[in-house]
């Protein structure tokens, strides 16, 4: 069994500007889990001072590449283009396929996202059996994913400006 990463909170974050522009997108679908981890996430932001943060919602978890690709077309070349993509979601398994095929889709997008953009695009999207196993990721013995995401986020800058 697995535990919280103590060295993903040992960050210093001193290289980072306070005003980056974070964009965070997250799903409608599964709402109480997600809103567990967009409340991590919007501590750790807040905790390292990073308040400049979008949230855009969108209805599934297939949705999020197109939103972060439509939201850097759109800014890219505006004065608060996004430094970060941070991605959360939750797809419990069902009785049926859809949890693969929406799995592998959102997990290939934000990989190519991350392959053709020049920010990085964080992976906080739970893929889990069952409710346990999501609490068990959002507050529970695993930590809450949604504060991991927010830390690598902000490492991911870090490296880009290092």
């Amino acid at each position: 069994m697995g535990s919280v990463n103590e060295n993903l909170y040992n960050f210093n974050a001193g290289i980072l500007s306070k005003d980056a522009c974070i964009v965070i997108v997250h799903t409608e679908w599964n709402a109480e889990i997600v809103n567990k981890l967009l409340e991590g996430c919007k501590k750790i932001l807040k905790q390292y001072g990073m308040n400049n943060y979008k949230i855009i919602t969108v209805p599934g978890a297939f949705e999020i590449p197109f939103a972060v690709k439509n939201f850097w077309d759109t800014y890219q070349n505006k004065f608060e283009k996004p430094q970060a993509f941070i991605a959360l979601g939750c797809v419990l398994r069902g009785d049926t396929p859809h949890f693969e095929y929406v799995c592998k889709a959102v997990t290939d997008g934000v990989l190519h996202l991350n392959l053709i953009l020049p920010v990085p695009t964080i992976f906080g999207v739970l893929t889990v059996d069952n409710q346990q196993q999501a609490d068990e990721r959002t507050g529970g013995v695993h930590g809450n994913k949604g504060e991991e995401a927010a830390l690598s986020a902000l490492k991911m800058m870090a490296l880009k400006y290092s």
